[in-house]
């Protein structure tokens, strides 16, 4: 889907995708899956033991009206996630990250924090009184696939649909950082809900997309959990109890004397033309790092799908894919230790490679190529260093 939406770009006359905001993205997306390492199916297990020890009623899963109002249920419960998401700090904590990138696209789609699952799903939990398991999870998969292809910018308006389903048009609002775009839109599916609650905003002016406060870093760790820190200095600055307990459910930038939500009126205006944050690497640079990256990606959709044994191992595996992007973020960043770091993760591949090879079912020929790969570019490495090769732009 994203190289159709890349094609499609180009026949609009329009600039692909930036590869470091594309990085950056799955990233992220990967950042989100890695407590599955650890905690496997935690939430569906907690899912399923409420329908199984305190659910009201027994419904038929095939019943078609069941699967219509539990469809809405999911939809409508969504407009409440995502709405207390952007309107209390807590919840903007876990869901910034999403709304991070100044760019929109397919990739952004999948821009999500670690912690946004699990408070989704808090959210979600009353559902399992009287939905079956089986029967939620179908209606979750899809309410999340549908908003996979409304994160772009190829399509423009759809005629009558844009009065029932949330579509590219009222998503891009959603993700503007325009003084009267921000807070509208929240829809899965069906925008109904948004004209229903007020919430709703027609796409007028061009989209500046990302955070009203802007992240001017890519490194994906610090995009993760920068926001908690900030929420924690505030908390920090008020003695009264309630005060501190307003910081956390109040909204984002709430300080004492303010309403519940900041002042739209004091959010910062867009600057014409809109100018992106962009920090990049030369071009051989820009390949090395897609090659790496690709082989990180491929390496960690072979280990999220693999029981991988022990709990010390997932761990470690969790920790070299922390490494892994927080380095491919300071290279970006241009951080004077981005040499460093990069070297150690190629040293760090070798023996990651050497460790997991049985786990996840590798063959003597292909640990052989990569082990060569990781080897020459750790070299590669200490000769940029020792001839003080600059690889940024």
């Amino acid at each position: 889907m994203f190289l159709l939406e890349c094609f499609t770009l180009k026949l609009q006359g329009k600039d692909w995708p930036r590869l470091n905001d594309t990085i950056s993205n799955i990233s992220h997306a990967v950042l989100s899956t890695l407590p599955m390492l650890l905690f496997r199916s935690t939430e569906i297990l907690a899912y399923v033991w409420i329908y199984d020890n305190l659910r009201f009623v027994d419904r038929p899963w095939d019943n078609p009206w069941a699967w219509i109002l539990e469809m809405l249920t999911v939809d409508f419960l969504y407009y409440w996630f995502h709405r207390i998401s952007h309107e209390t700090n807590i919840g903007w904590a876990t869901h910034h990250v999403h709304h991070s990138s100044e760019d929109y696209n397919i990739t952004t789609a999948v821009r999500h924090s670690m912690f946004d699952h699990y408070f989704k799903m808090l959210i979600y939990s009353p559902m399992a009184l009287f939905v079956p398991p089986s029967v939620f999870y179908a209606h979750l998969q899809f309410n999340f696939l549908y908003q996979i292809w409304i994160h772009t910018t190829v399509i423009h308006h759809l005629g009558p649909l844009e009065y029932v389903l949330n579509t590219p048009s009222h998503h891009r609002v959603h993700h503007g950082r325009n003084p009267n775009y921000v807070d509208k839109n929240y829809a899965g599916v069906l925008i109904i809900w948004d004209r229903m609650f007020n919430t709703f905003q027609e796409e007028k002016e061009e989209v500046a997309y990302g955070l009203c406060l802007r992240n001017t870093f890519w490194n994906p760790i610090k995009g993760q959990l920068y926001y908690f820190a900030l929420m924690y200095n505030k908390i920090k600055e008020y003695p009264e109890f309630v005060n501190k307990l307003f910081v956390i459910i109040k909204g984002p930038g709430w300080k004492k004397g303010y309403p519940w939500r900041f002042p739209r009126d004091r959010l910062p205006r867009v600057e014409r033309p809109i100018i992106k944050f962009d920090s990049n690497l030369k071009f051989w640079a820009n390949i090395y790092v897609m090659f790496h990256f690709l082989l990180l990606i491929t390496f960690y959709c072979y280990t999220i799908c693999d029981q991988l044994g022990t709990f010390q191992t997932s761990f470690g595996l969790m920790l070299f894919m922390f490494y892994s992007l927080y380095t491919f973020g300071a290279l970006y960043d241009h951080k004077p230790w981005s040499y460093l770091l990069e070297f150690l993760r190629c040293l760090s591949s070798l023996l990651v490679i050497y460790l997991t090879q049985e786990h996840v079912g590798l063959r003597t020929d292909h640990v052989t190529v990569l082990n060569v790969i990781f080897a020459e570019s750790s070299l590669g490495w200490i000769f940029l260093y020792m001839k003080n090769i600059n690889i940024y732009l």
